[in-house]
């Protein structure tokens, strides 16, 4: 029997009122969230949900808010203030951008040690060493950005930050590296695929998440787990010469994270991912709602979809299970695999962002030229 409104606890509401936001926002780690947010955090965020902030953004906003919160109670030992005062930016930036080589010879220099330590018990760190540069400026911006929702002014564009900044990651340089070591190609994929060719449910909706997000122009993950039945139009079947025709399948990608709601973005899949999408649907009854489910302990279909980290999870348990070094792989070498296969095979650039929706030719093609520069003339004058 449910509890009556008026005697559910503080963090029982909270997960209450997140779960009205996850029909637009799937958000992770519920329950954890509702203990770790605040009730003027979760309203933020259900004002931000109201306002049509896109959901790409919204789910970074929340994620970072999150690890804001959890670095606030670790560090001080209280939620965060709004709106943050200077010294506490400082210490974020002090925290999070650290020199190795000194550290090693002052235990005192970057994040102390009980500080670490209680993030790393509730997840939020796991690799070791200072963060990346990128990461601290977007968890600073999204901070502004929410202090700027709460109707508050924040010191984040004060002089004595901006320095800090730039003499931290000037002390501890870190190479630039891609969000994914390795493309997942064509000839990676198949390796992926010939570790689910059972009828498990499991086989079968990890090789229709991952023929979905390569053949759908390199889905981003967040795409692929957000993906909704109401999104699917049956097309007209491909018209094959000597053969049979081939099933068609529109994917209305509706807001992404380069698109806003208004724009139908349309992708098609044709042929095999098709017909690995509908075997996963039939065999979990799915109807309607989202297309891609958790699989509990027992193989019963979760009604929620997977997250987003989820997918990277998939994608690195099949590359493991492929023999291939699991490090080198993640969710986003599908979208630079799509381009790099599509350079492999001499598809045109433009007709391969029409697939992939990049905005930015600079971007697509730095995927797609650096496997035609490795053939071309250009690395053969010897």
């Amino acid at each position: 029997m449910a509890k009556p409104k008026n005697s559910l606890t503080a963090v029982e509401r909270r997960a209450e009122e997140l779960d009205t936001i996850a029909a637009v926002l799937p958000i992770e780690r519920r329950d954890e969230l509702a203990e770790l947010l605040t009730d003027q955090d979760v309203e933020t965020l259900r004002h931000l949900v109201n306002h049509g902030m896109g959901d790409n953004t919204l789910r970074a906003l929340t994620s970072d808010l999150a690890y804001l919160e959890a670095w606030g109670m670790a560090a001080t030992q209280k939620s965060l203030p709004w709106p943050a005062p200077e010294a506490l930016l400082l210490k974020f930036v002090a925290h999070h951008l650290w020199d190795p080589q000194r550290r090693a010879t002052d235990p005192d220099h970057g994040m102390p040690a009980d500080v670490d330590e209680n993030l790393r018990r509730q997840g939020f760190l796991r690799s070791a060493g200072p963060h990346a540069p990128a990461t601290v400026r977007r968890r600073l911006a999204n901070w502004s950005t929410l202090t700027k929702w709460r109707g508050l002014d924040g010191a984040f564009a004060s002089p004595a930050l901006k320095s800090a900044i730039r003499l931290a990651i000037r002390a501890a340089p870190r190479q630039r590296l891609r969000k994914s070591a390795k493309a997942v190609t064509g000839d990676v994929l198949a390796k992926l695929l010939a570790t689910c060719t059972t009828d498990s449910l499991r086989d079968l909706r990890d090789r229709a998440i991952l023929m979905v997000a390569f053949a759908s122009g390199g889905r981003r993950r967040s795409e692929i787990a957000g993906l909704r039945l109401e999104q699917l139009t049956v097309e007209p079947p491909i018209p094959v010469e000597g053969g049979s025709p081939l099933p068609s399948l529109a994917i209305h990608l509706g807001r992404t994270k380069t698109t806003s709601g208004e724009q139908d973005d349309i992708v098609y899949l044709t042929g095999r991912p098709v017909e690995a999408l509908n075997a996963w649907m039939v065999a979990a009854k799915i109807e309607s709602g989202s297309v891609f489910r958790g699989i509990g302990r027992w193989g019963t279909v979760s009604k929620r979809a997977i997250d987003p980290q989820s997918v990277n999870a998939i994608l690195k348990q099949r590359t493991e299970m492929a023999g291939l070094d699991a490090g080198e792989f993640s969710a986003h070498g599908i979208r630079s695999g799509y381009l790099t296969e599509a350079a492999n095979r001499g598809i045109p650039l433009p007709e391969a962002m029409e697939q992939s929706r990049h905005r930015s030719v600079q971007q697509a093609s730095s995927y797609y030229n650096n496997a035609t520069r490795r053939s071309g003339r250009a690395a053969r004058l010897l």
